[in-house]
């Protein structure tokens, strides 16, 4: 039964490539696009798994700030978590910077034979958040730390106003007195273990969220979308794989001493989960589920590094945001000098911390790469074909990246990870 879920889910994305392919974008069924029931199931799959995000995200912040707040390791964790967070991202990017180069996939296809694909993308959504250049966007990161009213900010998911709020209420939770503290640490805990059910149950339906995401994604996109671009869609590919399997495994078992293929397995359902919803932060319970009861991290190491993770460490998509930049300088011609690749490294490391862990939500890095580097923002147009099937590789490896994280971390902290008895799925 351990690998029930992983044959349940394979075979839910192979009807559902089988699915959204016959389905095409048109097909109805009694009047109904095909598209839109698709869309029906993945979307009531997806807020399942949203409606948990931020009282899981704050119960767990709250909960295990207070605990390292009360043995005094509150800075010394977040210092390794922060190093290791900038070490694999910038790793990320260093691999998409040298696949970027070697494979120069702008140079195999001439920009008129895919410039077409920017006509009939609405860029309005971006250029609008990037109108103020490149201090308005991290002006914009600043202001979120800070958010003037924690329930608006809960209410639209940002979650880097959240984490920082949770972190200090816990850390001060911590210095009251004794009494008080035990009340507000005993109900934080038990909504952490009722959001945790709550996912348990969600987790009963993922090959059903699966079919239907990946389904509506197959239908409205078309397995032939990649063909004008299929060089920058194989390079990040490629990017990406060597990344996870290679960089990833060697870090986990050098580092952390785990053995990588162990550690894969345990990830799974969030990895699939997140290739289905392309979101780091609705996959964010499953992530839990999968750290804590497969990988056997403690809850006081994952509570505080798995949501700062979310928002700080997406390092697949840090490898996807250079790949991009890269395919776009050189599709229109643009030499890059080595200072010029140092420049794409530095913004690409700085531009994913603050990054919302929702799809599609490094384009707008992009942008700001694209505006440095002198040339136009609605260049984005030209990767935007394949752009949401990217998004559904690169989310895993988001995930998969900071549930590494979390591992080296728990290791440096003396942990044994020995996992805890596997719920059934």
């Amino acid at each position: 039964m351990k690998n029930a879920i992983l044959i349940k889910v394979l075979i839910a994305m192979a009807l559902a490539v089988v699915a959204g392919w016959a389905a095409g974008p048109k097909a109805e069924l009694l009047s109904v696009p095909y598209v839109s029931i698709f869309n029906l199931i993945g979307q009531l799959f997806l807020n399942a798994l949203s409606l948990v995000v931020v009282p899981l995200v704050a119960a767990s912040i709250i909960t295990g700030s207070a605990r390292m707040g009360a043995d005094n390791s509150f800075g010394t964790l977040g210092l390794k978590t922060l190093g290791t967070f900038i070490l694999t991202s910038f790793l990320a990017i260093v691999i998409g910077l040298l696949v970027g180069v070697v494979l120069s996939p702008g140079t195999k296809k001439p920009l008129s034979e895919i410039a077409s694909a920017a006509s009939s993308i609405d860029l309005a959504h971006i250029q609008e958040q990037m109108s103020g250049g490149t201090f308005h966007k991290i002006e914009t990161i600043l202001v979120k730390l800070i958010p003037g009213n924690i329930l608006a900010a809960a209410s639209h998911g940002q979650m880097l106003g959240i984490i920082v709020f949770c972190m200090l209420f816990g850390f001060f939770t911590s210095k009251i007195e004794t009494q008080s503290s035990e009340i507000l640490l005993g109900f934080w805990k038990g909504v952490f273990q009722v959001m945790m059910q709550i996912t348990h149950l969600v987790l009963q339906a993922l090959p059903i969220g699966v079919f239907g995401l990946v389904a509506k994604a197959v239908a409205e996109t078309g397995l032939e979308s990649i063909a004008g671009i299929g060089w920058f869609f194989m390079t990040t590919l490629i990017g990406l794989a060597i990344y996870a399997f290679i960089v990833l495994s060697l870090l986990l078992k050098g580092v952390a001493g785990v053995n990588p293929h162990t550690h894969l397995r345990a990830m799974f359902p969030a990895l699939m989960t997140g290739f289905s919803t392309s979101s780091s932060a609705a996959t964010l319970p499953v992530t839990f589920e999968c750290v804590e009861k497969r990988a056997g991290v403690s809850n006081r190491v994952s509570s505080f590094v798995l949501p700062l993770g979310t928002t700080i460490n997406l390092s697949g998509s840090s490898l996807y945001v250079c790949v991009g930049v890269l395919f776009i300088a050189q599709a229109m011609h643009l030499q890059l000098a080595w200072p010029s690749l140092a420049l794409i490294v530095l913004m690409t490391l700085l531009t994913s911390l603050g990054s919302a862990g929702i799809p599609s939500a490094s384009l707008i890095s992009i942008v700001v790469i694209l505006q440095t580097l002198g040339l136009p923002g609605d260049a984005i147009g030209y990767i935007m074909v394949v752009e949401r099937l990217l998004d559904m590789f690169r989310t895993p490896v988001n995930i998969y990246g900071t549930s590494c994280c979390a591992v080296i971390v728990a290791k440096s902290e003396g942990e044994n990870l020995a996992p805890a008895p596997q719920p059934a799925v």
